[in-house]
C-alpha cells in the first residue's frame, strides 16, 4: 500500500506549478498510463492514469489542506474495472 488517495482532476483544470524539471516517468503494458514522480525524493504525487487519459489522478494526500475545501473518498471496484472507471470518466468531464 501506497497510501495514494486517487483525485481525478479533468486536464483543463490541471496546472502543475513547479517541479516540472524534476519529474521522472515510466510505462508499462499498454503505456496509456504516465506514471510521473519526484525524481529527487520518489513521491508519486500525480499521474495520468488508464482508466482515464484525458485527465490526471492526483494524490490528494500531496495537496496543501487549504487548497481543498472538501473530498468525498468513493471506493473504487477492482472486480468490476470496466463499470468503475465508467463511473470515473463520466464524472471527470464536469
Amino acid at each position: 500500500m501506497t497510501g495514494y488517495l486517487h483525485l481525478i482532476v479533468p486536464r483543463a483544470r490541471f496546472r502543475l506549478l513547479r517541479g516540472a524539471d524534476s519529474l521522472t516517468e515510466y510505462t508499462f503494458n499498454t503505456g496509456t498510463a504516465r506514471h510521473l514522480f519526484c525524481g529527487r525524493c520518489g513521491v508519486k504525487s500525480f499521474y495520468v492514469p488508464r482508466s482515464n487519459p484525458d485527465g490526471y489522478s492526483v494524490n490528494a494526500r500531496c495537496l496543501e489542506p487549504a487548497t481543498v475545501a472538501g473530498i468525498e473518498v468513493e471506493p473504487f471496484d477492482d472486480g468490476d474495472r470496466d463499470a468503475a472507471e465508467g463511473r470515473i470518466r463520466a464524472r471527470s468531464r464536469v
